[in-house]
């Protein structure tokens, strides 16, 4: 399938998602909306992805929303219900509410995902790695929560995520001031994994962190991210009892069986993959 906004490549159980607008530095345009959440549904569904990788083509990652998302014939940006404001909040907060499932794919996703950025990711590229697994950056990446600089306050996730992955006064001064964080900071405080000195460079580190994932059993993988999504936004107690349930469930003690067996003969376990999600059950 051809998209506006993406293309997708697998190879080795790793699926890469490029952002391929680069001349309007990867910008959200209405379609983007639509296909990244088709993209990654797809691919958590099957059975051929084990590891997501995203990416963008060209000097920046994400300048955020493009205006165009709000215009009046956009399906997913329309309000234009005229003259009865109470029905134009409304249809601002439906917008909002499918504007947050295109991201919360990713974290709703039973593949890891691993976002790698260059350049410029603002605003609605920040709400979008924050949904991310694991986060990896060029030298010359810059974060910027730019809602408040258009006098806006972030609402696709940026505020809901970050506060889980760095210091919550951090986030609360970038959301305040509009600063750009650079990449180096950026790791310093845990928000991105690696920095790496270009583009190529990036590429091929996350490359090699996606493969060792993929390598792993996906059930394993499947239910580490579950339980690490769910213990974060629960108790300790509640996500002792989360895992307990999950693994009584879940576990799958052929994939353990063929990770003792690939141990003792010294050479790479076999696992097999995902069972495809029938949704028409």
């Amino acid at each position: 399938m051809s998209y506006t906004c993406f293309d997708v490549e697998l190879l080795d159980k790793v699926a890469h998602i490029h952002m391929t607008r680069p001349e309007r530095a990867n910008s959200m345009i209405p379609e983007f909306w639509h296909e990244l959440p088709t993209i990654v549904d797809e691919l958590s569904e099957g059975s051929d992805a084990r590891v997501v990788v995203l990416s963008a083509e060209g000097r920046h990652f994400c300048s955020g929303m493009d205006l165009t998302v709000f215009a009046g014939d956009s399906d997913v940006g329309s309000t234009s219900d005229s003259g009865f404001p109470s029905r134009q909040r409304a249809g601002f907060r439906a917008t909002a509410k499918k504007l947050q499932r295109t991201f919360s794919c990713l974290e709703e996703s039973r593949l890891p995902v691993l976002s790698a950025v260059q350049g410029a990711c603002m605003g609605g590229g920040i709400d979008m790695i924050s949904a991310t697994d694991l986060r990896y950056a060029t030298a010359d990446a810059f974060f910027c929560i730019h809602e408040i600089n258009i006098a806006m306050t972030a609402d696709v996730g940026t505020l809901q995520r970050m506060p889980k992955l760095v210091p919550e006064g951090i986030v609360r001064e970038l959301a305040y001031t509009g600063r750009r964080m650079d990449a180096e900071e950026a790791k310093s405080i845990g928000f991105v994994n690696e920095v790496y000195p270009d583009h190529g460079a990036m590429l091929d580190g996350v490359m090699d962190v996606a493969e060792s994932i993929a390598a792993k059993s996906p059930m394993a993988i499947w239910g580490t991210k579950q339980t690490m999504n769910y213990s974060r936004d629960h108790s300790v107690a509640d996500g002792l009892d989360y895992i307990a349930t999950w693994n009584a469930a879940m576990f799958d003690s052929d994939d353990m069986a063929e990770a003792f067996r690939a141990e003792l003969d010294k050479r790479d376990a076999e696992f097999p993959d995902h069972r495809p999600i029938n949704k028409g059950l």
